[in-house]
């Protein structure tokens, strides 16, 4: 296990600095500056800012000394808010789509397992089909659709939470579940697929033999092994929470880091635009290396057959 992990991160780090390497020159790339939109900017003011903030400088240089202060753990001022430096803005905002996230991937995972595994129990009844419609729907309604439509029945009609805002714990309740229940569903319908395979297995009817409960015969033994396709779906899906969440943010009007990455990237604000793909990229490799090893926890023949290819 500890070889595996070392190679894992090993392997990591090559990927990372091709995303901070392909993201910083893509953002140089792309017409115009962060001070072209400015209102009446004289010529010489332009260029004063470009030489404050070294924009003049040539592009190879540029990126050294990026990589020097980033060693360093600075990520620059930025471009368009005035006196705030990027990791100010990131330290402040990021901590709000981080709770996001982490509700969402909570209320996703727990229900998602929990509709799974009694829709591979009740796959033959009427009421295993409804729950195998339920995460369909699910999978086929994005955020954008059921934002607008969640704030309508439970905020307008129920008045049952605040439309938006991150002022109270409720607040979290609606962009949770919004951003969650598109996982939930995958969730559930991996968790299904596996759990009827499990159920099929001798060890099953061991279990029953022995005159075990059924939760523990479902929720512990069968679970154990049918969770592995759901902890590979983890990374790729705590990953998609944190980037899918700038839609949830903008709808319900969340102080989050979203539209601080959006806006920066409209306005060529480069230094945030590389704080924001920095912070999100560690925060994807760090969740698919926390799942690749939770799946070799529970299955050590993947650890091994990993050094055997």
């Amino acid at each position: 296990m500890i070889r595996f992990f070392l190679r894992r991160i090993c392997e990591s780090i090559p990927v990372f600095f091709a995303i901070i390497t392909a993201t910083f020159f893509m953002a140089r790339f792309v017409p115009g500056g962060p001070f072209d939109k400015e209102k009446s900017v004289p010529p010489e003011t332009l260029e004063a800012l470009n030489a404050y903030y070294g924009l003049n400088e040539p592009l190879g240089s540029q990126y050294l000394k990026f990589l020097k202060n980033l060693a360093c753990g600075e990520l620059g001022p930025s471009y368009k808010y005035s006196g705030w430096s990027v990791n100010e803005l990131i330290a402040e905002k990021a901590k709000v789509s981080l709770e996001l996230g982490f509700y969402a991937l909570i209320f996703a995972l727990a229900f998602g397992l929990l509709l799974g595994v009694l829709a591979a129990v009740l796959k033959d009844k009427p009421s295993g089909k409804i729950i195998g419609a339920i995460s369909l729907a699910g999978i086929c309604l994005p955020s954008m659709v059921l934002a607008p439509v969640a704030i309508l029945l439970f905020a307008i009609k129920l008045k049952c939470f605040n439309a938006m805002g991150w002022n109270f714990p409720s607040d979290a309740v609606l962009p949770s579940i919004t951003l969650g229940l598109f996982y939930l569903a995958w969730i559930a319908r991996l968790a299904r697929a596996s759990a009827i395979g499990e159920l099929s297995k001798g060890y099953v009817k061991t279990a029953r033999a022995k005159g075990l409960g059924a939760f523990k015969i479902y929720f512990v033994h069968v679970l154990r092994n049918a969770i592995q396709p759901v902890v590979s779906y983890l990374g790729p899906a705590a990953a998609g929470l944190l980037t899918g969440s700038f839609v949830v943010e903008t709808i319900f009007q969340i102080p989050g880091l979203g539209k601080f990455f959006i806006s920066s990237a409209l306005d060529n604000d480069y230094t945030m635009v590389m704080g924001c793909v920095i912070l999100y990229a560690g925060f994807i490799i760090i969740f698919n290396l926390i799942s690749d090893l939770v799946l070799a926890a529970l299955n050590p023949k993947i650890a091994k057959g990993f050094f055997e290819k």
